[in-house]
């Protein structure tokens, strides 16, 4: 019972990690809290299943419940919701950075998450949705004799394992590429990182990117292990805040601990306290550790 309470944990802590990446990234370099970035979840996992019409079905592969045209579509969908990042920041939040302040584009971003999410609603109708309708036998990973079991699914290994490798990949690329260093230069002092001859609003287009393709892949592993549904990004909102808050703003490796973090306290609320208070639990364990380290896990103390 303990072994599937963390693993579920996990794999949900998983998918709040990614999309938490690009959210703390967006905020520590244009300084505004984005809460469309949820519907960028959601689009990106609804792009998915609209261009696996595209490359049609497919053979599962190997133990999981999907093939290559999955793995395809993702790839699709993740280009596109960058695009869709990128367009709006061009239309909307790219024009009211330089004449509004912070709770401006905070207030903006709320009202294209309402269009985004009204908009998907229309196009793909509210009924949920899957990408396979495959059934899956869980794998017995450990005896339930030892701490009452664990099961997992391949899908669910696959998910762990991918998300996994672009923590890394992310990892690397902030610290050893040009482009990660010039990111990293203007999130702690634009104004000096334009005067050492960076281009600051090509950082920002490679900011809106990388959040776009990690929003796209973390619907898609939301939808493949669960269902797809209009609300899908707006219910993991919350979380991905509190994740993004709870490593400390800024820090990719703080967004993928608080999204474990975060991930486990409501996996583990559910036998305690019930499905309905998983959330109010992430958030008192968030208020315990801000009580304690206010600027986050991984976060600098404010000068």
């Amino acid at each position: 019972m303990i072994l599937q309470v963390l693993a579920d944990g996990l794999i949900l802590g998983s998918t709040i990690a990614l999309g938490a990446i690009g959210l703390t990234m967006t905020y520590s370099l244009l300084r505004f809290a984005n809460f469309a970035h949820g519907e960028y979840v959601t689009w990106g996992a609804y792009l998915t299943l609209t261009f696996l019409g595209f490359f049609g079905a497919m053979a599962p592969l190997g133990p999981f419940s999907f093939g290559w045209p999955l793995l395809a579509a993702l790839a699709a969908s993740a280009a596109a919701t960058a695009v869709l990042a990128l367009a709006l920041d061009r239309l909307l939040f790219g024009r009211l950075q330089h004449h509004g302040s912070a709770i401006v584009l905070t207030i903006a971003s709320f009202g294209a998450a309402l269009a985004l999410r009204n908009l998907l609603q229309f196009l793909y109708g509210a009924l949920p949705a899957y990408y396979t309708r495959e059934l899956q036998i869980a794998i017995h990973v450990v005896p339930r004799e030892i701490g009452g079991g664990l099961r997992v699914t391949p899908d669910q290994f696959f998910v762990l394992g991918l998300t996994l490798a672009l923590v890394v990949a992310m990892h690397l690329f902030l610290q050893r590429t040009t482009a990660g260093r010039a990111m990293r230069a203007v999130a702690h002092n634009p104004a000096l990182a334009r005067v050492t001859g960076i281009d600051v609003a090509a950082v920002v287009r490679w900011t809106w990117v990388l959040g776009g393709v990690l929003a796209a892949v973390a619907g898609t592993f939301a939808g493949l292990v669960g269902q797809l549904r209009p609300q899908l990004g707006f219910d993991l909102l919350l979380p991905l805040f509190a994740a993004a808050i709870l490593g400390g703003i800024g820090s990719v490796p703080g967004a993928v601990i608080g999204g474990l973090v975060v991930g486990l306290a409501e996996s583990t609320a559910v036998p305690l306290v019930g499905a309905e208070y998983r959330a109010a639990a992430a958030f008192a364990v968030l208020i315990a550790i801000l009580l304690v380290r206010p600027q986050g896990l991984f976060g600098e103390r404010a000068r």
